[in-house]
């Protein structure tokens, strides 16, 4: 499948970081879609058609792992990628279980999540690299 201008769903409960990836990869081709905590994403991916989700750990209504897990019942094949301050290998092997495309602690870095997008997209969709 070929994705003329695919979506991405970035969910945080921290504006500036959420406003700041939708910038960063809006200008690699997404049409970004921001929401402020799991149970809003889960919201949009019930209306929405969204290829990736980018979400964080610990927010308000519904944690990383509650959206991912609610998110794949709508669409199993959505990669979606897990971000926590608080990262160690017991939440890791949570998200693995849930299904999760893959798990980075925060701070993460601007060349490690576009490599990781990027890696999710070429995977799931063969999409070919930005």
């Amino acid at each position: 499948m070929l994705l003329d201008m695919p979506s991405m769903l970035i969910t945080d409960d921290d504006r500036d970081f959420r406003e700041t990836l939708g910038g960063l990869f809006e200008q690699r081709g997404f049409r970004t879609m921001l929401a402020e905590d799991g149970q809003e994403a889960f919201e949009i991916v019930q209306r929405e058609t969204v290829h990736l989700v980018l979400l964080d750990m610990n927010m308000p209504r519904l944690t990383g792992l509650e959206t991912i897990r609610r998110v794949k019942q709508v669409d199993a094949a959505v990669p979606c990628i897990l971000l926590s301050a608080k990262m160690d290998a017991a939440l890791a092997e949570q998200a693995r279980q849930a299904c999760a495309f893959s798990t980075h602690a925060k701070p993460v870095s601007l060349p490690e999540i576009t490599q990781t997008v990027s890696t999710a997209m070429r995977v799931t969709y063969n999409w070919p690299a930005a």
